[in-house]
């Protein structure tokens, strides 16, 4: 008895229909495609098509993986993965800073013409100003943009002690305005040292915490020299008086810290140690307690003075502004109900002037700087580099959101300026020269061909040219 051998499934005629002579040579085999497991039937994935899958035609995805799918666009989206080679970085964060500072200069304008009629001044005074420092502070960040960051290694040491011995000044010699001795008088200028001790204090900590390196890991290295430099200067700002900005420079050293890769353990104890000086300072001005209590009461202090009396007329004027506000100089409150409107309290000039709208764009702009500037810090591998651009990120943010909680009473009342948009010259002028430092970070990024070109190349060329003849030689 022989066997036949059986064909293959895929020859065998179906049953009930007779077999054709043509079935019974062997079929050539046909050449197998592999095809991808997203089209695969039954595949299984986010990428499946098959019955069932979330990715077939008419079948909407499931709920986690499209929260997956928009958490993941967001972060590509906000990280600027391959966008910031066209320029979109750069652009984003001169384009917010030139519109906060316009806004700010406007809005100086409007808040403190009324003051300075009633003082017998011109009302165009304080607003020309604010636009000549800003037109300096715009020209030093152009400048800064176009050079080597690098560079400013060499002016670490030298601008920390500059800024320390202004600070020293201050107490010797300086001006004092409302309990706070922060100011200089500069030929008829006044100029506030603390201001830019923030920027000297960014660039200091950069520069020495990129050169200790890996030693970060052990607390020793953490707090020496960064800790005591940093305490010299809370110091000499608490002297003057002025909590508020010894607050933000407080945080400008702990984002310095965080961005070099400190280990978390040590935030602990600097953050108890840091709420129990806060406490102290509090409990120790009978000026500070009463604004705390006045603002956690709402209530006059004991000795009948209404510490929130500036922070209850900032609401009003958010509030009357409603959703597209009064008009833009027509304020109420401006009518020294709220005194000095036109400095930390600006916020609510722009709420109850421009209304809810107004506010909204200028969260908008300082969302696009800080988006745009947190571009910069993911892109960058050089610990400098990484360090000074998120230390500028978190000073300007920060302040921003402690003013703006301020106004709106979710914080007492401290004397904090909104970045490019309160009156203050030097304030915008550091601002303004902390911007053109990530400006030059971001330019980095550019493709060379539509890379702004640099203004000082401080011997770049030369360099490279020595380095170049020396390789010749020794191939010679």
């Amino acid at each position: 008895m022989v066997s036949t051998p059986t064909r293959p499934k895929a020859s065998q005629p179906r049953a009930g229909k007779p077999e054709s002579p043509k079935a019974s040579t062997p079929a050539a085999p046909r050449p197998t495609v592999a095809r991808p497991a997203a089209s695969r039937p039954g595949a299984s994935g986010p990428g499946a098509s098959g019955p069932g899958a979330s990715g077939a035609p008419g079948a909407r995805p499931n709920l986690p993986a499209r929260i997956r799918g928009w958490y993941r666009g967001f972060w590509s989206a906000l990280e600027g993965n391959g966008t910031s080679r066209n320029g979109s970085t750069y652009y984003l964060i001169l384009g917010s800073t030139l519109a906060l500072t316009a806004i700010g200069i406007m809005m100086v304008l409007s808040a403190s013409s009324v003051e300075s009629i009633a003082a017998g001044k011109s009302p165009y005074g304080d607003a020309l100003k604010q636009g000549m420092f800003a037109a300096i502070g715009i020209f030093v960040m152009f400048v800064l943009s176009r050079i080597n960051v690098v560079w400013l290694k060499r002016l670490a040491w030298p601008v920390l002690g500059a800024a320390l011995v202004l600070l020293a000044l201050v107490q010797l010699v300086g001006d004092e305005v409302n309990g706070n001795k922060n100011w200089i008088d500069l030929g008829g200028i006044t100029f506030q040292p603390s201001e830019a001790s923030k920027l000297a204090l960014a660039l200091w900590m950069a520069t020495v915490l990129a050169r200790k390196g890996k030693l970060l890991r052990r607390w020793q290295h953490v707090l020496i020299p960064a800790v005591p430099a940093a305490g010299l200067v809370i110091g000499l700002v608490l002297l003057g008086n002025d909590l508020g900005t010894a607050m933000i420079i407080m945080m400008i050293t702990a984002a310095a810290l965080f961005f070099a890769g400190v280990p978390l353990y040590l935030f602990g104890f600097a953050a108890v140690a840091a709420a129990a000086g806060t406490a102290v300072m509090a409990i120790t001005s009978s000026n500070r307690m009463c604004r705390i209590t006045s603002w956690w009461t709402g209530q006059s202090c004991a000795d009948g003075i209404d510490a929130n009396y500036q922070a209850t007329n900032g609401l009003y004027g958010l509030a009357s502004g409603g959703w597209f506000g009064v008009g833009l100089g027509q304020s109420r409150q401006k009518y020294s109900w709220i005194p000095e409107a036109h400095n930390d309290f600006i916020f609510a000039i722009i709420g109850e002037e421009l209304g809810l709208v107004g506010t909204v764009v200028v969260l908008v702009l300082f969302a696009i700087l800080g988006a745009a500037i947190y571009r910069v810090v993911v892109a960058q591998e050089d610990m400098f580099h990484r360090v000074l651009a998120g230390t500028i990120m978190v000073w300007l943010l920060g302040q921003a959101t402690v003013n703006m909680a301020v106004v709106t009473g979710l914080m007492p009342v401290i004397g904090v300026p909104l970045p490019f948009i309160s009156y203050g010259g030097s304030a915008l002028l550091m601002s303004l020269c902390a911007v053109g430092v990530v400006l030059s970070l971001a330019r980095e990024q550019m493709a060379p061909a539509i890379r702004p070109k640099r203004m000082l190349k401080f011997g770049t060329k030369k360099a490279g040219k020595t380095t170049r003849t020396k390789t010749a030689r020794k191939r010679t």
